[in-house]
């Protein structure tokens, strides 16, 4: 089966002139580029379809090439394929044929139909009209899954051998979370698989700069951190990773995903995280002078 992103990129890696820190920026949910093929097989309108973006959240971090910190972002929808997952969490319910042995049927994200293929979207909405092919399915991962992850292992390595040590953020935005009792419901929640992809440092400095902005923040929870937190996270070999969730509601209409008056506020706090973040020598634990930006 050819490609549906044959003539364009699915995906995009945006170095900067020259790389100041061992940051590197992951964007993986914020592709808005839905091929025709997929489109004609979703029983979906055009906004439902795009309930599972992290809308705008490669805008949000646009800025960090700029800073000199490399940037990967998916030009291709979340809806349409997840790299935050492991390659073949796929649902046997969704396929025509029979799935290989060597995919992953029983995961919760599978049950939940959140898949590398998933399902559904926001409020349980299914997807497609039709089962697939496994032929499609093998198209998206053999060809943009792979490439995509082959993609983001080059910039932590070249980041590695440059500077000794790596630090991704896996960046990524949340519906509007519900009051727990009578406790606020945090605005970002911060994942690190509690405690073990990447050093503290790294998740304290990300929590003062959001709180000190007036955000509510979270660690852990109901976010964790995913597939790509978990697969790069290897702070005792270098390679530290942390998972950032912003709550849609502080810069966009959740309903007709149009940007509003909140936007810039993210925008500039997101800046003075990456400043912050790239002033890290993780090497020792210490803080270096400030990157300017």
């Amino acid at each position: 089966m050819k490609s549906d992103y044959v003539d364009r990129p699915a995906f995009e890696t945006i170095r900067p002139r020259r790389q100041v820190a061992p940051v590197v920026i992951n964007s993986a949910h914020s592709g808005r580029d839905y091929p025709s093929r997929f489109l004609a097989m979703t029983r979906l309108d055009h906004l439902s379809i795009r309930q599972s973006e992290d809308a705008f959240i490669d805008e949000i971090f646009a800025r960090a090439p700029h800073m000199g910190a490399p940037m990967l972002r998916a030009h291709f929808p979340r809806a349409y394929l997840d790299v935050n997952r492991e390659p073949y969490e796929l649902d046997p319910n969704m396929f025509r044929d029979a799935l290989p042995e060597h995919c992953n049927a029983a995961s919760p994200r599978v049950v939940a139909g959140l898949g590398t293929l998933a399902r559904v979207v926001a409020e349980n909405k299914p997807i497609y009209r039709d089962s697939l092919t496994l032929e499609d399915a093998l198209m998206r991962i053999e060809g943009i899954y792979k490439p995509y992850h082959t993609a983001l292992q080059r910039l932590l390595s070249d980041t590695l051998d440059q500077f000794g040590v790596a630090l991704l953020i896996d960046c990524h935005s949340m519906p509007r979370l519900t009051r727990a009792g009578d406790r606020t419901p945090p605005d970002i929640v911060l994942g690190d698989r509690y405690g073990t992809t990447c050093a503290s440092v790294v998740i304290d400095t990300a929590e003062a700069v959001f709180a000190g902005a007036g955000f509510k923040v979270a660690r852990n929870r109901p976010y964790a951190g995913g597939h790509t937190t978990r697969a790069y996270g290897r702070p005792q070999r270098g390679v530290h990773a942390l998972q950032v969730e912003i709550s849609r509601h502080l810069y966009m209409n959740e309903v007709t995903l149009a940007r509003h008056q909140g936007y810039e506020l993210v925008v500039s706090v997101v800046n003075r995280l990456v400043v912050a973040l790239m002033a890290l020598d993780l090497s020792v634990g210490q803080i270096l002078p400030a990157a300017a930006e």
